[in-house]
């Protein structure tokens, strides 16, 4: 399974480097794929010119660019559609935030016509969180259904499906063409119980795969072949591992660890 997975570094799991500093770190780490964290405030032409140069260098793939979140005032959502373009993103990461799900919806389909035009290589997708108004693999994929945009898909991401409530039985029922990648991480089996907590957990306690209980191998193997983005958010693996190069190392090899292990 390993050899027929592209593995990606997200871009959560080096959120104290820059953009361009990251392709370098997963490449140096041994990745295939990397994640790119746009920040509106910060990113410029300039930043693009830097990130396209690295990834030349590299040879890596720009597997996804994030995060546009909903619900928050205005986003930035059609600049990165057209850094997207221009660096050959394959992946726009949206989530719905506290946006009410008739919001969620039209400017999902404003995205996916604005990426059908000036990006037609990327795909739009969903990535659902039990904090947020798109809270579940069910929902997620009926709102995409509705949606109709054969350039909009479903993201999930095994932490927030496991806090959902969901099961990788789930994903087996799914479209296999809605759910273009996932994101993996891991975490313990016991959920927190408050959504601080799970806001908490998801952006600074996910575990390297193999650490925690979560059923990631079930998960993998309910979506075969499609890519893996590792996604560690995690302060104590931040202070374990303070070199970004050695903490991508760390995490690349324990998803080696998980594939191989899987068969």
């Amino acid at each position: 399974m390993a050899a027929e997975r592209m593995v990606s570094l997200a871009a959560g799991t080096v959120l104290d480097v820059d953009p361009a500093t990251a392709v370098d770190v997963a490449a140096d780490a041994g990745f295939a794929a990397v994640g790119l964290w746009f920040d509106p405030e910060n990113w410029t032409q300039d930043t693009t010119r830097r990130v396209a140069s690295r990834l030349k260098a590299t040879g890596l793939t720009p597997l996804d660019i994030e995060p546009v979140i909903l619900g928050r005032g205005a986003d930035a959502g059609d600049r990165m559609v057209a850094v997207a373009g221009e660096l050959g993103v394959r992946f726009l990461l949206v989530a719905s935030g506290p946006a009410p799900l008739g919001e969620v919806a039209d400017r999902l389909a404003a995205l996916c016509d604005v990426a059908a035009t000036s990006a037609p290589d990327l795909r739009v997708v969903l990535e659902f969180l039990p904090i947020f108004s798109v809270s579940s693999l069910q929902a997620a994929v009926k709102l995409i259904e509705c949606l109709a945009r054969p350039n909009a898909g479903v993201l999930v991401d095994t932490l927030h499906l496991a806090r959902s409530g969901g099961h990788p039985d789930e994903l087996r029922d799914v479209p296999p063409s809605l759910l273009p990648y996932l994101q993996v991480a891991d975490a313990p089996i016991i959920a927190p119980q408050s959504s601080a907590a799970l806001r908490e957990e998801a952006l600074h306690g996910r575990l390297l795969p193999g650490e925690g209980a979560l059923p990631i191998r079930d998960m993998i193997s309910a979506v075969p072949d499609v890519p893996l983005s590792i996604e560690l958010r995690s302060r104590a693996l931040n202070d374990r591992y303070p070199d970004p190069v050695e903490r991508a190392s760390a995490v690349l090899r324990s998803v080696q660890v998980l594939l191989s292990a899987d068969g």
